[in-house]
Formats: structure tokens, sequence, C-alpha cells
């Protein structure tokens, strides 16, 4: 443990309990300033270097030889071997040259004419979803609001049927949960629906293809080289819970930030030019995914420190998007902010987002509908958080509103 001297850092905790109650910036704060390379400890023996500033999140980010995904995947718990052979077939948990070639063949069903569809119908899909509440003067945001947008995008690019999107809501929920030790079962059992599903989906888009991503996918082909089922059901996994449970926690931190800060959406209503840099500002403000793991490949040196060959190094985007050192008051909330380098699609390098721009569409319409017809949101109740150190979401959230005519 690197620290400044006099500074008691025996309190810090950073797992999933912490997050079940507050995103902990407070320790953030703290570890930038004292401990930016600290040991954390965990429950069964085990630890990892929590890394907490952003030049040092970006500097991992883009080296990924001495950084590993593969060696022992993104999360920060310890996987069996054979849970380790089945996470390496998801493109987070890849490094050279299979993440290349993964990444490569899964583009082909990302293209702009694919992506630019799905972009045209995210304003028409955030309005019909506000339209369901806004006479109400109430609602429970989480599901009516934020969870709508993200599952119907990611649904209608895989070709899922309407009735299956609430269970996808609830399937990708046992999964994050299940990063947690407590929640594992639960987590195996939705993955393994999610498994049965792909499958079913793969073989009928190869009898018969349509006009969607997962035809794309079970087509897609680089150097005679396809996905094979493995990797297949994976990358389904990653897109139903990257796509969705991400951008639901963007689009929940977002209303919690204007809520916190009224004057903030008054500005967005006043001036519509400033959506671009609001959104930006949301995305780093709220960051979903906590933090990602990399697994030291050799020995290393960071900040004068010393990381061991096979050391966990975990990086916190939710600290370093609120750096003293690259953000002017980054505990503020502004819709205004220039510039803006924040790390929530990643800190540059091979992993960065795939989805990034999509994200952000699915962010600024919601919340434009949200701040155009819903006035004076206030919290009915206090939020309840999801248990979970990967993610930092939010589960519950009951708001009361009045209706504007936009």
């Amino acid at each position: 443990m690197s620290s400044s001297p006099g500074i008691d850092l025996s309190n810090i905790d950073l797992l999933a309990n912490t997050w079940s109650r507050e995103a902990p910036h407070d320790q953030f704060d703290l570890l930038r300033k004292s401990a930016p390379v600290f040991w954390h400890d965990e429950p069964n023996g085990s630890g990892f270097w929590a890394i907490t500033k952003h030049a040092d999140v970006k500097k991992i980010s883009r080296d990924p030889r001495t950084f590993s995904s593969a060696l022992g995947s993104t999360f920060i718990p310890d996987q069996d071997e054979e849970t380790l052979m089945m996470l390496r077939l998801s493109v987070l948990n890849m490094d050279d040259p299979q993440h290349t070639r993964y990444r490569n063949i899964v583009a082909k069903g990302f293209t702009p004419r694919v992506i630019a569809k799905l972009v045209e119908d995210t304003n028409a899909r955030a309005a019909r979803v506000v339209d369901e509440v806004v006479a109400r003067g109430e609602c429970e945001f989480v599901n009516d609001i934020a969870s709508k947008v993200p599952i119907q995008t990611i649904c209608t690019m895989l070709g899922l049927d309407d009735e299956l999107w609430p269970r996808m809501v609830e399937l990708t929920n046992m999964m994050i949960s299940g990063l947690d030790a407590e929640g594992q079962g639960a987590g195996q059992i939705a993955a393994m629906e999610v498994y049965a599903l792909c499958d079913q989906m793969a073989a009928a888009r190869r009898a018969e293809p349509r006009d969607d991503i997962m035809t794309a996918l079970v087509n897609a082909e680089v150097d005679g080289e396809r996905l094979d089922d493995g990797e297949l059901n994976m990358f389904f996994i990653t897109l139903i819970v990257a796509g969705n449970e991400t951008t639901r926690n963007l689009i929940n931190h977002s209303m919690l930030a204007l809520i916190d800060n009224p004057g903030e959406a008054d500005r967005l209503r006043a001036d519509e030019s400033l959506w671009p840099t609001a959104v930006e500002e949301m995305l780093r403000y709220g960051t979903s995914i906590a933090n990602f793991r990399r697994t030291a490949t050799t020995d290393v040196e960071l900040r004068g420190t010393k990381i061991k060959a096979g050391d966990k190094v975990v990086m916190y985007y939710a600290s370093a998007n609120r750096d003293e050192e690259v953000f002017a008051d980054p505990h503020r909330f502004d819709v205004s902010r220039r510039p803006n380098d924040h790390v929530t699609f990643g800190g540059g390098g091979v992993h960065f987002c795939l989805g990034a721009s999509l994200a952000k569409a699915q962010i600024r319409a919601t919340m434009q509908e949200v701040v155009q017809r819903l006035g004076n949101p206030q919290l009915a109740a206090p939020i309840t958080r999801l248990k979970s150190d990967f993610v930092n979401g939010v589960t519950h959230m009951p708001i009361t509103f009045t209706q504007r005519n936009g």
C-alpha cells in the first residue's frame, strides 16, 4: 500500500455492501489524494490494487500486454478455471489476438446502417415511454422510464419478440447480482436461460434470416472464421447486460442529478444547444460501470508501488471521473462542462465500448423527454441501490412530478 503518512485508511471498503448503500465517492476522494495505488483486502483472503486516478486508469487501459483482461477476467472475484474458460468467450475478457479477431467479426453486425436506424427509432421510443406516465404525476422511474428505451433497443437489435422484453430486464438484474457471492446461484440460472434463448434464436436465424443483428452475427465471417456457439452465447449476454444495465443506470443517475440540481434542468429547457455537453456530463457524473479488473502479466511499478505478476489491478472509473486534477469542481453537475475527458466508456485502447454512440443517443432522447415534459421531479421515497461493486445501479426510484407542455 502506498499512502500519505498519518492518514487512516483502515475503513476503506469498496466492495458490494458499500455500493448497496451509496457510491463511495468520499473514499475515492481520500484514496486519490493519499493512496492512489491502494492494496484492498477481500474477505476470502485475496485482495487487489485499487486504482483511482484518471491518468492511471488511462495508462492501464492502453497497456493490455502488461495488464491482461483474459488472465483473471474483468471482475474482482476470483473464478475457477471452468468459469474463466466460459468468461474468456466474451469480448470483455479477451486479449489479442483473440480480441481483435472477435471484435472484427462482431463489428459486421454493427454497421452504420443498423446503428443509424436504431438511433432514428430512439426518439420515438422515448416519447412513447413518457407518454405512458406523464399524466399520472408519479411513477417508479427505474421500471417505468429508465429501463424501457435501452431494453427495447437491444431486443429490437437482436430480434427478440416484445413479450420477452420484461423478462430480459429481470434476467440482467439476476446476472449482475450473481457477480456477488450471495447471488451466484440465481446468476447462473439466469445465464442458462439466456444461453438457451440464444441457441434457439441462432438456429431460427440460420434457417430463416431476418434483418436483425442476430442474423448478421450468425453469418458474420472474417478470414473464413465465424463465431462458434459459445462465443455467440457470451456476446448475446454481453450485449443484453451492457446495452441494458449500463444505459438504464446512466439514465437513473441522470434523473437523480437533475432532481438534486433543478437549475441545470432549467438551463436545458432554456437552451437546447447544451444537450451535447449535458449528455457527456451525465455519462461522467453517473458512471454506471464502477470498475474493470485487469491482471498484471509481469512485475511492474505504478506511482512507486510495486505490483507483482498475477496481482489483481482494479480500475475505478467512478473515481477517475471525479479526479480533481482533470475536472474542476468534480462533484458539481454542470451541463455545460468543457472539457470533459471522462472514462465512462473505458480509458481508451482496444476495449473502448462498441455501443458508445447508441448509448449517448438513448440517454439524450430519454432525458430530453423527461426534462421537457416532467416538471419539478422529486423523490417520493428513498431509492434502493443494486448490491454490486461492478454496476453502480439503482433498482427502485419512486418520483413525483407535474405535467409540462414541453
